[in-house]
């Protein structure tokens, strides 16, 4: 137990160190503490962007759905390649326009382009409302495994606040620098823990190829669709592929990494890399299908990889690789936490209460507003149970509806404010009813966030063909920005544009 301890106290003193170290390279600006000045290169790009990307619903979810569930969690594989493409064809397109127009929140965007202030509100209503239930999973799922690899020495509630502390100080100091250092550390933590966590157990039954022929001959219905349930069929592999992948993309913490980027270069590399990352996935699978054959009776999934560690590996071995589990929840909190703090400060406080604000008074508010979201989630952590997969979910259907009016503003000129807002409003609608009224419950199977997506792109489109712009100097901007994005980057484009109107 005290090597556990000791563990945890390493993990925890690294990101305070590495925020003050940060916090010295600050140039005391809200575009410095924000979007780290719109200079963040490479490493730091992949490493952040992956390690947000992951979290508690990945390091704990995975192995537990894997677990009761069967393979429908391999989906995981498609919808990193879906996250990647996405943050390749929409993030750098974010990024040029960010740049361009010197935007820094979603709602920046949104709210410029579609020239309307009830969608700007609208837009920032959605990310606030549906990351705090995401980041409840982050602390919950952190502070679990702080408590499992400590061995009972550090009780739920304290790891909670620990975490709680930890996270709010080094953000406080040093800002999107801070996170993005914090989480190289992390990243290339969480992915070996992940897959040696699965190998290092899969020993017990004969590696890998031991455990698939243990498995296809006492609990077959893991290897297929639809599970051993029986509910985890075509449209909920489609669900999680969609709305997991668009979910979480589209939450304010990625906004943030498209516009702090250096480069329009970077983005290239993005598919390719989080492809690659996407092995990490085979760990979970490890792990969740030696629980089926080792630990048969369960009853909180979410346990299953922390008891798995504890029963069939070395204390400190397992201590070590709960602690990384606790950085992957770590390096999304922090993500979460400082991108609901900048929406407060610039979508509301600034644009609102005191469009003079300065800088200083800018970064204060946002480093209160750090307190005042982490605090509610440490809250929701301790007194809202459920399952990390179900509110995961629930909170990514939800800020995946903005991928619609995000499209719109980066590629169709039609592309209505009306439409939007109404989209947006249907769609949230949408997964509300779905997910929390049983009459309503997954039509088909699939999941409210598909059903919100097709609700929120036919009004949207409808719409947006019924009615006519009349702002045209904005809809002039935005096409002017389009073209010379082309220009550098899609020379092609034009070239065939330029011969259809030949």
């Amino acid at each position: 137990m005290t090597i556990g301890v000791f563990i945890i106290a390493i993990f925890m003193i690294i990101p305070l160190a590495v925020g003050f170290i940060a916090a010295s390279k600050s140039t005391k600006t809200s575009e410095d503490f924000f979007i780290q000045g719109r200079g963040m290169g490479a490493v730091a790009v992949f490493f952040t962007v992956a390690a947000t990307w992951w979290s508690s619903f990945a390091f704990l979810g995975s192995n537990a759905t894997f677990y009761t569930d069967g393979p429908v969690y391999l989906t995981a594989m498609a919808w990193n390649l879906l996250f990647g493409f996405m943050y390749y064809w929409v993030g750098k397109r974010v990024w040029y326009l960010g740049k361009r127009f010197n935007y820094v929140t979603p709602s920046d965007l949104l709210g410029d382009f579609y020239n309307n202030e009830k969608l700007r509100v609208v837009v920032a209503g959605i990310l606030l409302i549906f990351t705090i239930p995401y980041l409840q999973i982050q602390l919950t799922g952190g502070a679990y495994l702080i408590e499992v690899a400590s061995g009972g020495t550090i009780p739920f509630w304290f790891a909670a606040l620990i975490f709680y502390f930890i996270i709010v100080t080094y953000v406080w100091v040093g800002g999107i620098r801070a996170v993005a250092w914090t989480d190289i550390i992390y990243g290339a933590l969480l992915f070996f823990g992940m897959m040696f966590a699965g190998f290092y157990i899969s020993q017990n039954l004969g590696g890998p190829s031991g455990l698939f022929k243990n498995l296809l001959e006492n609990s077959p219905e893991h290897l297929t669709l639809p599970g051993p349930q029986g509910t985890m069929g075509f449209p909920m592999w489609f669900s999680l592929f969609a709305v997991t992948a668009i979910g979480a993309f589209m939450g304010p913490q990625i906004w943030l990494r498209m516009y702090a980027v250096k480069s329009g270069k970077l983005f290239n590399l993005m598919p390719f890399l989080l492809a690659v990352a996407a092995i990490a996935y085979m760990g979970s699978l490890l792990t969740g299908f030696s629980g089926v054959l080792l630990e048969p009776n369960v009853a909180n999934a979410d346990q299953i990889l922390p008891i798995m560690l504890t029963q069939y590996a070395p204390f400190a071995l397992a201590s070590l690789i709960l602690a990384a589990g606790a950085a992957a929840a770590m390096s999304t909190a922090n993500s979460q936490i400082h991108a609901m703090s900048t929406i407060v400060t610039l979508d509301i406080y600034k644009r609102y209460a005191n469009p003079k604000a300065s800088q200083e008074n800018i970064i204060k508010v946002g480093r209160w507003s750090l307190v005042t979201f982490s605090l509610a989630a440490y809250i929701m952590a301790l007194t809202v149970p459920g399952v990390l997969i179900t509110i995961g979910i629930a909170a990514l259907a939800g800020t995946a509806q903005l991928i619609v009016p995000t499209i719109g503003a980066i590629t169709w000129r039609r592309a209505h404010p009306i439409a939007a807002t109404w989209g947006l409003v249907g769609g949230v609608t949408t997964v509300i009813l779905i997910t929390f009224v049983p009459a309503f419950a997954a039509p088909l199977g699939f999941h409210a966030g598909v059903w919100g997506l097709l609700v929120n792109t036919i009004l949207f489109i409808s719409m947006s063909l019924m009615m006519e712009r009349k702002d045209d100097k904005v809809v002039k901007r935005f096409d002017e920005a389009r073209y010379d994005y082309n220009k550098e980057y899609h020379p092609e484009l034009i070239e065939v544009d330029e011969r259809k109107t030949v």
